[in-house]
Protein backbone atom coordinates (compact mmCIF):
# COMPACT_ATOMS: atom_id res chain seq x y z
CA UNK A 1 0.00 0.00 0.00
CA UNK A 2 1.46 3.34 -1.05
CA UNK A 3 1.28 6.50 1.06
CA UNK A 4 0.19 10.05 0.33
CA UNK A 5 0.52 13.24 2.33
CA UNK A 6 -2.15 15.90 2.17
CA UNK A 7 -3.16 18.18 5.01
CA UNK A 8 -6.98 18.25 5.32
CA UNK A 9 -6.70 21.86 6.54
CA UNK A 10 -4.71 23.07 3.52
CA UNK A 11 -6.85 25.87 1.99
CA UNK A 12 -6.15 24.75 -1.58
CA UNK A 13 -7.22 21.19 -0.74
CA UNK A 14 -10.41 22.37 0.98
CA UNK A 15 -11.38 24.41 -2.08
CA UNK A 16 -10.80 21.46 -4.43
CA UNK A 17 -9.98 18.04 -2.97
CA UNK A 18 -10.71 16.17 -6.20
CA UNK A 19 -7.19 16.33 -7.71
CA UNK A 20 -5.88 14.66 -4.55
CA UNK A 21 -8.54 11.97 -4.85
CA UNK A 22 -7.40 11.27 -8.41
CA UNK A 23 -3.78 11.01 -7.27
CA UNK A 24 -4.95 8.52 -4.67
CA UNK A 25 -7.01 6.57 -7.21
CA UNK A 26 -3.92 6.17 -9.40
CA UNK A 27 -2.29 4.24 -6.53
CA UNK A 28 -5.04 1.62 -6.46
CA UNK A 29 -8.09 0.82 -4.36
CA UNK A 30 -6.27 1.53 -1.07
CA UNK A 31 -3.67 4.07 0.02
CA UNK A 32 -2.32 5.22 3.37
CA UNK A 33 -3.24 8.83 4.19
CA UNK A 34 -0.30 9.85 6.37
CA UNK A 35 -1.91 12.96 7.80
CA UNK A 36 -4.75 10.89 9.26
CA UNK A 37 -2.66 7.82 10.03
CA UNK A 38 -4.95 5.26 8.44
CA UNK A 39 -5.71 3.57 5.14
CA UNK A 40 -8.34 5.06 2.84
CA UNK A 41 -10.17 3.98 -0.28
CA UNK A 42 -11.32 6.17 -3.19
CA UNK A 43 -12.66 3.14 -5.08
CA UNK A 44 -16.44 2.89 -5.51
CA UNK A 45 -16.63 -0.89 -5.47
CA UNK A 46 -14.43 -1.24 -2.39
CA UNK A 47 -16.09 1.61 -0.49
CA UNK A 48 -19.48 0.09 -1.24
CA UNK A 49 -18.31 -3.32 -0.03
CA UNK A 50 -16.69 -2.04 3.17
CA UNK A 51 -19.76 0.02 4.09
CA UNK A 52 -21.71 -3.25 4.13
CA UNK A 53 -19.05 -5.55 5.63
CA UNK A 54 -20.05 -6.50 9.18
CA UNK A 55 -16.42 -7.18 10.05
CA UNK A 56 -16.11 -3.39 10.22
CA UNK A 57 -18.28 -0.88 12.02
CA UNK A 58 -18.65 2.54 13.57
CA UNK A 59 -18.37 1.53 17.22
CA UNK A 60 -14.87 1.65 18.66
CA UNK A 61 -13.79 -1.79 19.96
CA UNK A 62 -14.05 -1.75 23.79
CA UNK A 63 -10.33 -2.27 24.34
CA UNK A 64 -9.60 0.76 22.15
CA UNK A 65 -11.99 3.12 23.90
CA UNK A 66 -10.26 6.09 25.52
CA UNK A 67 -12.25 7.75 28.34
CA UNK A 68 -13.30 11.24 27.25
CA UNK A 69 -11.77 14.22 29.00
CA UNK A 70 -13.92 15.93 31.59
CA UNK A 71 -14.49 18.96 29.36
CA UNK A 72 -16.24 16.69 26.78
CA UNK A 73 -18.20 14.47 29.15
CA UNK A 74 -21.67 15.59 28.02
CA UNK A 75 -20.81 15.50 24.33
CA UNK A 76 -19.62 11.89 24.45
CA UNK A 77 -22.49 10.88 26.72
CA UNK A 78 -24.77 11.71 23.79
CA UNK A 79 -22.53 9.82 21.37
CA UNK A 80 -22.97 6.59 23.36
CA UNK A 81 -26.58 6.29 22.18
CA UNK A 82 -26.21 7.61 18.64
CA UNK A 83 -27.50 5.49 15.76
CA UNK A 84 -24.48 6.68 13.81
CA UNK A 85 -21.98 5.34 16.34
CA UNK A 86 -23.41 2.05 17.62
CA UNK A 87 -23.60 -1.46 16.16
CA UNK A 88 -26.01 -4.42 16.46
CA UNK A 89 -27.78 -5.54 18.50
CA UNK A 90 -28.32 -2.05 19.96
CA UNK A 91 -28.31 -0.45 16.52
CA UNK A 92 -30.89 -2.92 15.19
CA UNK A 93 -33.30 -2.26 18.04
CA UNK A 94 -32.86 1.51 18.00
CA UNK A 95 -33.13 1.90 14.22
CA UNK A 96 -36.21 -0.29 14.18
CA UNK A 97 -37.88 1.91 16.77
CA UNK A 98 -36.94 5.10 14.93
CA UNK A 99 -38.20 3.75 11.60
CA UNK A 100 -41.59 3.04 13.17
CA UNK A 101 -41.92 6.79 13.72
CA UNK A 102 -39.91 8.14 10.77
CA UNK A 103 -42.30 6.76 8.16
CA UNK A 104 -42.37 7.40 4.42
CA UNK A 105 -45.93 8.67 4.81
CA UNK A 106 -44.84 11.27 7.37
CA UNK A 107 -42.05 12.43 5.04
CA UNK A 108 -44.27 12.55 1.92
CA UNK A 109 -46.79 14.67 3.82
CA UNK A 110 -44.13 17.40 4.06
CA UNK A 111 -44.09 18.06 0.29
CA UNK A 112 -46.69 20.88 0.36
CA UNK A 113 -45.01 22.31 3.46
CA UNK A 114 -41.67 22.50 1.60
CA UNK A 115 -43.36 24.08 -1.44
CA UNK A 116 -45.05 26.73 0.68
CA UNK A 117 -41.86 27.44 2.58
CA UNK A 118 -39.82 27.80 -0.61
CA UNK A 119 -42.27 30.31 -2.09
CA UNK A 120 -42.39 32.35 1.12
CA UNK A 121 -38.60 32.52 1.35
CA UNK A 122 -38.27 33.53 -2.30
CA UNK A 123 -40.88 36.27 -1.85
CA UNK A 124 -38.62 37.75 0.84
CA UNK A 125 -35.48 37.83 -1.34
CA UNK A 126 -33.88 41.25 -1.82
CA UNK A 127 -34.36 42.48 -5.36
CA UNK A 128 -31.65 44.12 -7.40
CA UNK A 129 -28.83 43.55 -4.91
CA UNK A 130 -26.61 40.60 -3.93
CA UNK A 131 -27.64 38.43 -1.00
CA UNK A 132 -26.53 35.18 0.62
CA UNK A 133 -28.70 32.36 -0.67
CA UNK A 134 -27.41 30.02 2.05
CA UNK A 135 -29.02 32.01 4.84
CA UNK A 136 -31.99 33.17 2.76
CA UNK A 137 -33.00 29.78 1.34
CA UNK A 138 -30.64 26.82 1.78
CA UNK A 139 -30.54 26.87 5.59
CA UNK A 140 -34.17 27.71 6.46
CA UNK A 141 -35.79 24.94 4.41
CA UNK A 142 -34.01 21.95 6.02
CA UNK A 143 -34.03 23.26 9.58
CA UNK A 144 -37.67 24.39 9.48
CA UNK A 145 -38.73 21.17 7.80
CA UNK A 146 -37.09 18.96 10.41
CA UNK A 147 -38.56 21.19 13.14
CA UNK A 148 -41.99 20.72 11.60
CA UNK A 149 -41.52 16.95 11.37
CA UNK A 150 -40.27 16.61 14.94
CA UNK A 151 -42.71 19.05 16.42
CA UNK A 152 -40.07 21.53 17.57
CA UNK A 153 -41.09 25.23 17.58
CA UNK A 154 -39.78 26.81 14.38
CA UNK A 155 -38.75 29.95 16.24
CA UNK A 156 -36.06 27.75 17.81
CA UNK A 157 -34.40 27.30 14.40
CA UNK A 158 -31.58 29.86 14.91
CA UNK A 159 -30.63 28.36 18.27
CA UNK A 160 -30.80 24.82 16.86
CA UNK A 161 -28.49 25.89 14.03
CA UNK A 162 -25.99 27.32 16.48
CA UNK A 163 -26.01 24.18 18.64
CA UNK A 164 -25.72 21.95 15.58
CA UNK A 165 -22.82 23.88 14.05
CA UNK A 166 -20.94 23.71 17.35
CA UNK A 167 -21.44 19.96 17.71
CA UNK A 168 -20.68 19.07 14.09
CA UNK A 169 -17.39 20.98 14.36
CA UNK A 170 -16.15 18.03 16.44
CA UNK A 171 -16.00 15.92 13.28
CA UNK A 172 -13.94 18.40 11.26
CA UNK A 173 -10.20 18.46 10.71
CA UNK A 174 -8.25 20.95 12.80
CA UNK A 175 -10.25 20.55 16.02
CA UNK A 176 -9.24 22.98 18.76
CA UNK A 177 -9.88 23.22 22.51
CA UNK A 178 -12.18 26.19 21.86
CA UNK A 179 -14.26 24.12 19.45
CA UNK A 180 -14.42 21.28 21.95
CA UNK A 181 -15.66 23.56 24.71
CA UNK A 182 -18.25 25.07 22.37
CA UNK A 183 -19.44 21.55 21.43
CA UNK A 184 -19.69 20.56 25.09
CA UNK A 185 -21.78 23.63 25.91
CA UNK A 186 -24.00 22.98 22.90
CA UNK A 187 -24.44 19.33 23.89
CA UNK A 188 -25.43 20.37 27.42
CA UNK A 189 -27.97 22.97 26.30
CA UNK A 190 -29.32 20.93 23.38
CA UNK A 191 -29.86 17.88 25.60
CA UNK A 192 -31.65 19.93 28.25
CA UNK A 193 -33.94 21.42 25.60
CA UNK A 194 -34.81 18.00 24.13
CA UNK A 195 -35.34 16.45 27.57
CA UNK A 196 -37.98 19.09 28.23
CA UNK A 197 -39.65 18.31 24.90
CA UNK A 198 -39.67 14.58 25.64
CA UNK A 199 -41.12 15.15 29.10
CA UNK A 200 -43.85 17.33 27.61
CA UNK A 201 -44.74 14.65 25.01
CA UNK A 202 -45.01 12.06 27.75
CA UNK A 203 -47.44 14.30 29.62
CA UNK A 204 -49.35 15.33 26.50
CA UNK A 205 -48.94 12.87 23.56
CA UNK A 206 -48.77 14.36 20.06
CA UNK A 207 -48.64 12.98 16.52
CA UNK A 208 -45.32 14.60 15.58
CA UNK A 209 -42.11 12.58 15.29
CA UNK A 210 -41.03 13.12 18.91
CA UNK A 211 -44.49 12.06 20.07
CA UNK A 212 -44.29 8.91 17.93
CA UNK A 213 -40.77 8.16 19.16
CA UNK A 214 -41.97 8.39 22.77
CA UNK A 215 -44.53 5.62 22.23
CA UNK A 216 -42.54 3.53 19.69
CA UNK A 217 -42.09 0.00 20.96
CA UNK A 218 -40.33 -3.13 19.69
CA UNK A 219 -40.57 -6.49 21.42
CA UNK A 220 -42.00 -4.75 24.45
CA UNK A 221 -39.11 -2.27 24.70
CA UNK A 222 -39.27 1.46 24.22
CA UNK A 223 -36.55 4.05 23.75
CA UNK A 224 -34.97 5.18 26.99
CA UNK A 225 -34.88 8.89 27.74
CA UNK A 226 -31.16 9.02 26.91
CA UNK A 227 -31.80 7.24 23.59
CA UNK A 228 -34.67 9.58 22.81
CA UNK A 229 -32.59 12.67 23.51
CA UNK A 230 -29.66 11.49 21.41
CA UNK A 231 -31.92 10.37 18.55
CA UNK A 232 -33.78 13.67 18.39
CA UNK A 233 -30.49 15.60 18.41
CA UNK A 234 -29.09 13.35 15.68
CA UNK A 235 -32.19 13.84 13.54
CA UNK A 236 -32.08 17.60 14.05
CA UNK A 237 -28.36 17.83 13.27
CA UNK A 238 -28.23 15.36 10.40
CA UNK A 239 -31.63 16.50 9.16
CA UNK A 240 -30.33 19.84 8.07
CA UNK A 241 -26.51 20.09 8.21
CA UNK A 242 -25.83 17.86 5.20
CA UNK A 243 -28.89 19.07 3.29
CA UNK A 244 -27.81 22.70 3.60
CA UNK A 245 -24.48 21.77 2.03
CA UNK A 246 -26.22 19.77 -0.70
CA UNK A 247 -28.40 22.77 -1.55
CA UNK A 248 -25.45 25.16 -1.72
CA UNK A 249 -23.11 22.82 -3.59
CA UNK A 250 -25.89 21.86 -5.99
CA UNK A 251 -27.04 25.37 -6.82
CA UNK A 252 -23.45 26.39 -7.41
CA UNK A 253 -22.93 23.46 -9.78
CA UNK A 254 -26.17 24.10 -11.65
CA UNK A 255 -25.31 27.77 -12.24
CA UNK A 256 -21.61 27.35 -13.02
CA UNK A 257 -22.15 24.47 -15.43
CA UNK A 258 -24.96 26.19 -17.32
CA UNK A 259 -27.89 24.11 -16.09
CA UNK A 260 -29.89 26.80 -14.29
CA UNK A 261 -32.81 26.45 -16.70
CA UNK A 262 -36.36 25.13 -16.73
CA UNK A 263 -35.31 22.23 -18.97
CA UNK A 264 -33.14 20.83 -16.18
CA UNK A 265 -36.24 20.11 -14.11
CA UNK A 266 -38.70 19.43 -16.96
CA UNK A 267 -40.17 16.00 -17.52
CA UNK A 268 -40.91 13.01 -15.37
CA UNK A 269 -38.07 12.18 -13.01
CA UNK A 270 -35.91 15.13 -14.14
CA UNK A 271 -35.77 16.77 -10.71
CA UNK A 272 -34.92 13.48 -9.06
CA UNK A 273 -32.11 12.82 -11.57
CA UNK A 274 -30.71 16.30 -10.99
CA UNK A 275 -30.70 15.71 -7.22
CA UNK A 276 -28.84 12.41 -7.57
CA UNK A 277 -26.24 14.06 -9.80
CA UNK A 278 -25.76 16.87 -7.28
CA UNK A 279 -25.17 14.31 -4.54
CA UNK A 280 -22.79 12.26 -6.68
CA UNK A 281 -20.83 15.20 -8.08
CA UNK A 282 -20.10 17.16 -4.89
CA UNK A 283 -21.58 15.49 -1.79
CA UNK A 284 -21.79 17.07 1.67
CA UNK A 285 -19.78 14.32 3.41
CA UNK A 286 -16.42 13.25 1.98
CA UNK A 287 -14.84 10.95 4.57
CA UNK A 288 -16.56 8.23 6.61
CA UNK A 289 -14.47 6.05 8.92
CA UNK A 290 -14.94 2.42 9.95
CA UNK A 291 -13.26 0.36 12.68
CA UNK A 292 -12.00 -3.16 11.99
CA UNK A 293 -13.47 -5.82 14.31
CA UNK A 294 -11.52 -8.90 13.25
CA UNK A 295 -8.41 -9.63 11.20
CA UNK A 296 -9.24 -9.13 7.55
CA UNK A 297 -7.35 -8.95 4.27
CA UNK A 298 -8.36 -6.14 1.92
CA UNK A 299 -6.70 -5.65 -1.44
CA UNK A 300 -3.74 -7.74 -0.31
CA UNK A 301 -3.24 -5.78 2.91
CA UNK A 302 -3.78 -7.30 6.35
CA UNK A 303 -5.83 -5.25 8.81
CA UNK A 304 -6.06 -6.07 12.50
CA UNK A 305 -8.78 -5.48 15.07
CA UNK A 306 -8.90 -1.81 16.04
CA UNK A 307 -7.49 -0.49 12.76
CA UNK A 308 -9.34 2.38 11.12
CA UNK A 309 -10.21 2.58 7.42
CA UNK A 310 -11.37 5.81 5.78
CA UNK A 311 -13.97 5.59 3.03
CA UNK A 312 -13.81 8.52 0.61
CA UNK A 313 -17.44 8.88 -0.44
CA UNK A 314 -16.78 11.85 -2.72
CA UNK A 315 -13.93 10.11 -4.51
CA UNK A 316 -16.11 7.02 -4.96
CA UNK A 317 -18.71 9.26 -6.61
CA UNK A 318 -16.22 10.14 -9.34
CA UNK A 319 -14.93 6.66 -10.07
CA UNK A 320 -14.49 6.29 -13.86
CA UNK A 321 -15.16 2.57 -13.51
CA UNK A 322 -18.77 3.46 -12.67
CA UNK A 323 -19.51 6.76 -14.42
CA UNK A 324 -18.51 8.00 -17.86
CA UNK A 325 -16.67 11.33 -17.60
CA UNK A 326 -17.28 11.46 -13.82
CA UNK A 327 -15.78 14.96 -13.43
CA UNK A 328 -18.48 16.34 -15.75
CA UNK A 329 -21.62 17.62 -14.03
CA UNK A 330 -24.67 16.37 -15.94
CA UNK A 331 -28.06 16.57 -14.20
CA UNK A 332 -29.65 14.47 -16.95
CA UNK A 333 -27.21 11.63 -16.32
CA UNK A 334 -28.72 8.17 -16.06
CA UNK A 335 -29.06 7.45 -12.37
CA UNK A 336 -26.50 5.00 -10.99
CA UNK A 337 -26.47 4.41 -7.23
CA UNK A 338 -23.94 6.66 -5.50
CA UNK A 339 -22.69 6.45 -1.93
CA UNK A 340 -23.33 10.00 -0.71
CA UNK A 341 -25.76 8.63 1.91
CA UNK A 342 -23.56 5.65 2.74
CA UNK A 343 -24.73 2.03 2.47
CA UNK A 344 -25.47 -0.94 4.69
CA UNK A 345 -27.01 -0.67 8.14
CA UNK A 346 -25.73 2.90 8.57
CA UNK A 347 -27.35 4.17 5.38
CA UNK A 348 -28.57 7.68 6.19
CA UNK A 349 -31.99 7.45 7.79
CA UNK A 350 -32.79 10.97 6.60
CA UNK A 351 -32.01 10.32 2.92
CA UNK A 352 -35.67 10.29 1.79
CA UNK A 353 -36.30 13.62 3.51
CA UNK A 354 -33.18 15.24 2.03
CA UNK A 355 -34.09 14.02 -1.44
CA UNK A 356 -37.63 15.36 -1.07
CA UNK A 357 -36.44 18.78 0.09
CA UNK A 358 -34.01 19.14 -2.81
CA UNK A 359 -36.40 17.78 -5.45
CA UNK A 360 -39.25 20.07 -4.35
CA UNK A 361 -37.39 23.29 -3.56
CA UNK A 362 -34.85 23.51 -6.41
CA UNK A 363 -37.39 23.58 -9.27
CA UNK A 364 -39.43 26.21 -7.41
CA UNK A 365 -36.32 28.35 -6.95
CA UNK A 366 -35.47 28.02 -10.66
CA UNK A 367 -38.99 28.90 -11.81
CA UNK A 368 -39.20 31.93 -9.54
CA UNK A 369 -35.61 33.09 -10.15
CA UNK A 370 -34.77 32.00 -13.72
CA UNK A 371 -32.00 34.60 -14.03
CA UNK A 372 -30.23 33.70 -10.79
CA UNK A 373 -26.50 34.41 -11.11
CA UNK A 374 -23.49 34.23 -8.82
CA UNK A 375 -22.48 37.61 -7.41
CA UNK A 376 -19.05 36.33 -6.35
CA UNK A 377 -17.03 33.16 -6.69
CA UNK A 378 -18.19 30.83 -3.90
CA UNK A 379 -15.63 29.50 -1.44
CA UNK A 380 -15.88 26.33 0.60
CA UNK A 381 -15.72 26.62 4.37
CA UNK A 382 -12.72 25.16 6.23
CA UNK A 383 -14.61 22.19 7.62
CA UNK A 384 -13.28 19.06 5.93
CA UNK A 385 -14.39 16.27 5.93
CA UNK A 386 -17.70 17.96 5.37
CA UNK A 387 -18.00 20.07 2.24
CA UNK A 388 -20.12 23.17 2.20
CA UNK A 389 -19.88 26.79 1.15
CA UNK A 390 -19.03 29.71 3.44
CA UNK A 391 -21.78 31.64 1.69
CA UNK A 392 -23.51 31.75 -1.69
CA UNK A 393 -23.84 35.34 -2.85
CA UNK A 394 -26.28 35.67 -5.74
CA UNK A 395 -28.43 38.18 -7.63
CA UNK A 396 -31.88 37.35 -8.92
CA UNK A 397 -31.42 39.41 -12.09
Amino acid sequence: MQSLTQSPTDPAFVQDPYPFYERARALGALFFWEDYGFACSPDHALVNRLLRDRRLGREVPPEKVVPPPDHLRRFYALERHSLLEIEPPDHTRLRSLVMRAFTSRAIAALAPVIDEMAHALIDAFPRGEPFDLLTAFCEPIPVRTICRLLGVPEEMAPRLLAWSHAMVAMYQAGRTRAREEAAEAAARDFAAFVRDLVAERRRRPTDDLIGRLVIAESAGRQLTTDELVTTVILLLNAGHEATVHAFGNGIRALIEHGFWSASTFAGEGASERAVEEILRFDPPLHLFTRHVYEPIEIEGHRFMRGDVIGLLLAAAGRDPAVWEAPARFDPARTVTPHLAFGAGIHFCIGAPLARLELARALPILQRCCPRLVLAERPRYAMRYHFRGLERLMVCCG
